[in-house]
């Protein structure tokens, strides 16, 4: 007679056996913990919208796309929508981890200054020191970075029209157009071509060439040789 404990061929539907005398019930096994969904690719072309989980990332993709919009649109077209659409992330994240579109354009140049900060600091006061005020703001800023950030910009603008531009830009919308627009009686974009055409001369000389004694020369020196023809460039009569 066939035991009444052979084993049940027919497939589980779902119930465990009610247990037999002497046997051991076995506990379910352990499922494994629901994994969650992948998330889809990201990348400056991407247009999903919404916080990604990794802050860094976030950041990482906001420059890169930021570097695409303003070498195609130039600092006046690209908008802080355009560059969070390339990014995929909702526009509020450029203001959370940049503070808006001046320090974003700045990130992306990789200038290691804030501009708003630099104009609060060299506009008020006397105008005619003015001059002063913006070659020794100047030093300090590019001194404190060994000059290797300046010299960097300069070889990628020698050889990328793109980042010509955007150089160009940052000096006659973003900081010097802004300084001069406080002072100037005149002509103020000229004056501001002027202005920015000695800061990259000194630039230059001092932290890319090294030219000597500029290039290790004292803030004061240089301050009282560059600051009068900055003046004149800021404030005084032009041909």
């Amino acid at each position: 007679m066939a035991s009444s404990f052979q084993a049940d061929a027919r497939p589980w539907r779902g119930r465990w056996p009610q247990a037999r005398m002497g046997a051991v019930v076995a506990e379910p096994a352990a499922q494994p913990a629901a994994q969650p969904a992948a998330e889809p690719p990201s990348g400056p072309g991407s247009r999903r919208r919404g916080r990604r989980p990794g802050g860094a990332d976030t950041r990482a993709e906001l420059l890169a796309a930021a570097r695409v919009e303003f070498a195609e649109r130039g600092y006046t077209g690209a908008t802080v929508r355009m560059i969070a659409e390339r990014a995929g992330v909702d526009p509020a994240m450029v203001h959370h981890w940049f503070g808006g579109k001046d320090a974003l354009f700045t990130a992306s140049l990789d200038v290691p200054a804030d501009p708003a900060e630099i104009v609060a600091a060299v506009v008020p006061g006397d105008p005619e020191r003015l001059g002063e005020r913006i070659v020794l703001r100047f030093l300090h800023v590019w001194d404190a970075a060994a000059g290797g950030r300046l010299a960097a910009i300069v070889q990628s603008v020698a050889g990328h029209d793109d980042a010509a531009r955007m150089l160009r830009e940052f000096f006659g919308e973003v900081l010097v157009g802004r300084i001069v627009a406080a002072v100037a009686p005149d002509r103020p974009q000229l004056r501001a071509g002027l202005c920015g055409s000695q800061l990259i001369g000194l630039g230059m000389m001092r932290y890319v060439i090294k030219l000597e004694p500029l290039a290790s020369a004292d803030h004061a020196t240089v301050v009282a040789v560059v600051a009068p023809t900055l003046q004149r460039y800021l404030t005084g009569p032009l041909p």
